[in-house]
């Protein structure tokens, strides 16, 4: 058997990740690349998927990487429907309807000179690392084997109309008030997709703000997670006299949003709102949260009466337990939401959908509205650059002492400390990095923690640079 030339162990592994393909484009990802992952992302779901829907992002490396990728795939004897611009939630719509696999082309929130792969199989299935993603670095590298068949077609497809369409139709948009929604896309994709999902609903009147595609994103990031990126829309919310702000990343994945005050709502919060609308209709279905979400959002899954199930942090986990428990809806703490009806994937802008029916059948503004789903004060996450985390977890383990109620350890580790106040120390994945998550009753209390636990992890990496082995 023939097989394609192989590429270097240490490069693939650097850019085929636990989640995604992803990596500096020219010096990790070219076309080359890309169409040894489509031949080797062929023969992994040809089983069960005679075509690949193919969508991508407004970088300028999209289209020929996109191409690339579609050249690897019709060599190895699938089809290829290529829906051009897409939001990711848009490709795992056209997964979902035409029941095929599927690659998207972005990296997301990253910055201008990166781009990637996000990859499902048919009916929007996640592939990750224990879930094909393994299987196709291992092909890359040591070589793709050839296929001794008829090439694949290529055929084109818009979907935008049938996504909006569909999005619009799982959630009750009659009778809604008139609503000001002002969008920050971030020059990336919800520019596109915006307007073919809330343009036809006539009580909306949508606010643009950064719509135009542009892949070097010359206004800010497209990276909403960062409070920082968030500043333009808070000021357009006030300057426009909005009654509600939402905040795209950079493939419109992910949604935050403001209040008609220009205030952050935090992703526990909306993720406890669409849950309440979510079982309303079905009540005791399964909800998914992860650990990091507000301990308000089990507690209003149970009032509302649902089951709420904890996750690990992470769209495969997340992903997962929809699959296993049949959950009607799951939601983090970074801005994803995921949905039974939208095939168990997440869509921002179908939870935006969710949180514009609760405005728009409400007489309240979105600030008294969502004070319902916000109990408890939290830090946000926090990030620190360290060496040694073990050392550091132990040290702060050391520290609180015998004030700890209980722990577990089901992502990092989370420690209970009584009278509503918890933290969780986990590492990345990726990256040299301890995060930190707080949640108390008060800022103050908050801050209190948050100050033990970096004086603590501080005082492990002071350590370090003085210790016998800091000295020549």
């Amino acid at each position: 058997m023939s097989r394609s030339a192989g590429f270097a162990a240490e490069a693939v592994h650097r850019v085929i990740k636990a989640y995604d393909v992803r990596g500096l484009v020219g010096e990790e990802i070219n076309a080359d690349f890309v169409t040894a992952v489509g031949a080797a992302f062929a023969r992994l779901v040809r089983a069960n998927s005679s075509t690949v829907v193919v969508g991508y992002d407004m970088r300028a490396s999209s289209p020929e990487l996109a191409a690339a990728f579609a050249a690897g795939v019709t060599a190895q004897g699938l089809d290829v429907v290529r829906i051009g611009l897409a939001s990711t939630d848009q490709l795992y719509f056209a997964s979902g309807l035409l029941d095929c696999a599927g690659a998207m082309f972005t990296a997301s929130h990253n910055p201008a000179a990166y781009n990637g792969i996000k990859l499902c199989r048919a009916g929007a299935k996640p592939v990750g690392q224990d879930s094909g993603l393994a299987t196709i670095r291992d092909e890359v590298i040591n070589g793709v084997p050839d296929h001794d068949g008829p090439a694949g077609t290529v055929t084109d497809r818009d979907v935008l109309a049938d996504y909006g369409e569909f999005l619009r139709s799982l959630v009750d948009l009659a009778g809604l008030r008139p609503l000001k929604v002002a969008v920050d896309a971030g020059n990336g994709m919800a520019g596109h997709t915006t307007p073919a999902v809330l343009g036809p609903v006539e009580a909306l009147q949508v606010l643009p703000l950064y719509f135009e595609l542009d892949g070097t994103f010359p206004n800010h990031e497209a990276n909403p997670l960062d409070p920082a990126n968030l500043v333009d829309l808070q000021n357009f919310v006030l300057d426009s006299g909005a009654d509600i702000g939402l905040a795209f990343d950079g493939d419109a994945d992910r949604c935050f949003v403001v209040d008609e005050q220009g205030r952050p709502v935090s992703p526990s919060a909306v993720t406890a709102l669409v849950a309440a609308r979510e079982l309303s209709r079905e009540i005791g279905a399964t909800v998914i949260h992860n650990l990091i979400t507000s301990r308000a959002v089990p507690e209003l899954i149970i009032e509302r009466g649902g089951t709420p199930v904890r996750s690990r942090v992470g769209h495969s986990y997340i992903k997962g337990l929809m699959a296993e428990t049949g959950a009607i809806f799951g939601g983090e703490h970074s801005a994803h939401y995921y949905f039974r009806d939208f095939w168990g994937a997440d869509s921002g802008m179908l939870a935006a959908l969710y949180v514009l029916a609760a405005l728009g059948h409400s007489d309240r503004p979105l600030s008294e509205l969502t004070a319902d789903y916000q109990r408890y004060e939290a830090s946000g996450e926090l990030n620190y650059t360290v060496e040694d985390a073990p050392a550091c977890v132990e040290a702060v383990l050391k520290w609180f002492g015998n004030r700890v109620q209980s722990l577990d350890h089901l992502d990092g580790v989370t420690v209970d400390l009584g009278d509503d106040s918890w933290f969780n120390l986990r590492t990345s994945n990726t990256e040299p990095l301890l995060r930190l998550n707080v949640e108390a009753r008060t800022t103050e209390d908050v801050r209190d923690i948050v100050e033990q636990v970096t004086a603590q992890i501080d005082a492990v990496a002071s350590a370090a640079l003085t210790g016998p082995q800091a000295v020549p």
